[in-house]
């Protein structure tokens, strides 16, 4: 009776080890998808009728998001268990932010668009006009 036992708690022990390698395959080809599921993310026709000044506020709007996202998981893994809520959390929207950011690129591309160079009559400030009002010295008027 005890070689009963001991057999099946070897057989019970290796089919636990089979099952717990199984699942950190399942695991680590999970972490490996990562970008190469992008596509399925995000509307490849999404940005096909985007103009160049809205593709490149879109792109900017994306960099921004996908920096934001990247400094929320590096503040989550921080803590504990802040690997596991990170990925939990922040990673899908990451995936989708940066599937658009290609296809947005993509389109960028295709269409010969150009960065529009900064505007210096909008960083100056207004003057101030000489018509209207007048200042008041004591502030009531």
């Amino acid at each position: 009776m005890s070689v009963r036992c001991t057999r099946r708690r070897s057989l019970s022990r290796a089919a636990a080890v089979a099952v717990l390698l199984a699942l950190a395959a399942a695991v680590s080809a999970c972490a490996q998808i990562g970008d190469s599921v992008a596509p399925a993310f995000a509307d490849p026709a999404k940005y096909d009728l985007y103009e160049c000044k809205q593709l490149e506020a879109e792109r900017k709007t994306l960099t921004a998001r996908a920096a934001e996202l990247q400094g929320l998981m590096a503040k989550a893994e921080t803590g504990v268990g802040g690997a596991v809520v990170a990925e939990v959390a922040y990673r899908n929207d990451l995936i989708s932010v940066r599937a658009q950011q290609k296809l947005v690129e993509e389109v960028w591309a295709r269409n010969k668009c150009h960065e529009t160079p900064p505007d210096t009559a909008a960083a100056a400030p207004p003057a101030a006009s000489a018509k209207g009002t007048r200042p008041s010295r004591s502030g009531i008027r």
